[in-house]
């Protein structure tokens, strides 16, 4: 199956009423700009700083007590969007933004968030797991799961095996691959985190297992966060009741003649231009991210000897 959608569809620009990445980006932002103000008032109060980890922060992040975290399930949706400390908010939602948006190019908005809350969900499952398996991990002073670094980590593996032969900075020697800047980001990423902290390293590899598995499993033909799209479209129609509905895709490919004759497809033209973008993606990507239409103009031209 392939995994990128056809350019038409999915070219998506910063900052349009489809995109995901901003979504995320902004979720991040007001997120943190609502902890940082609380995180103010009580600098201007002269309160301590350990109060406020406790009564505002604990509310946000992962706690590695299974008890706490029993009273505060959201967590685990919550901490992923959080950060406390600048630099650390700065430094993943610029991550977020270099993957995310080549990601989003290349499979257009409907994989993004769903890769993005799965590696989150499993960097939480995965760090409590840590934090109970491992011997030398003390839950009493172990630190919370905090910010999006294993969400970032699913997405920069999904990006890597969508199209591992991707280039950027094209100016520079033909271009850097892209798992070159992956494996920076890794290394900047488990160096950033707190010496001694090895249930957080945990949290993180299981965002990257969730991106390695997320694209697997969808070129087999099954996409995880289709359900998530669905979802969001369906509650969105719903606060939306004059929206039109969406026709019949089917309607678009099938015209039906009135006499009872069999449906009739339509097939696109076939010019030696599209042949030439075929074989060009083939080169770039490989023959495996051309979609069915693509395949199907291939063989017509190798029937045809256009």
């Amino acid at each position: 199956m392939p995994v990128t959608e056809k350019k038409s569809s999915r070219r998506i620009f910063f900052g349009s009423d489809n995109d995901a990445l901003l979504s995320l980006i902004i979720a991040n932002a007001v997120v943190f700009i609502i902890v940082g103000f609380i995180r103010s008032i009580y600098l201007l109060s002269d309160l301590e700083m350990q109060a406020f980890n406790r009564n505002v922060v604990g509310w946000f992040v992962v706690p590695p007590d299974l008890e706490k975290l029993a009273e505060r399930p959201w967590t685990m949706i919550t901490y992923m969007f959080s950060h406390v400390k600048v630099m650390h908010f700065i430094s993943n939602m610029l991550w977020l933004w270099a993957f995310g948006y080549i990601l989003q190019d290349l499979t257009g908005n409907r994989k993004l968030i769903p890769i993005y809350i799965y590696g989150g969900l499993a960097g939480a499952v995965y760090f409590l797991l840590a934090v109970e398996l491992i011997p030398k991990i003390d839950p009493a002073t172990a630190a919370p799961l905090v910010g999006a670094g294993a969400s970032i980590m699913a997405v920069a593996v999904a990006t890597t095996l969508v199209a591992p032969d991707y280039r950027i900075f094209p100016m520079i020697n033909g271009g850097i691959p892209l798992w070159v800047l992956t494996m920076v980001y890794a290394l900047v990423d488990f160096a950033s985190i707190t010496y001694g902290e090895p249930a957080i390293y945990v949290s993180h590899i299981a965002g990257a297992g969730v991106g390695f598995f997320y694209i697997y499993f969808l070129r087999k033909g099954h996409d995880w966060g289709e359900w998530m799209v669905k979802s969001y479209e369906w509650m969105n129609d719903l606060f939306k009741p004059g929206k039109p509905r969406k026709s019949n895709p089917t309607g678009n490919q099938v015209f039906y003649n009135t006499r009872g004759k069999q449906p009739f497809k339509k097939t696109p033209n076939l010019t030696q231009q599209k042949v030439d973008e075929i074989l060009d993606k083939i080169n770039q990507k490989g023959y495996h991210f051309l979609t069915d239409e693509e395949k199907e103009l291939l063989k017509r031209a190798s029937e045809e000897d256009l």
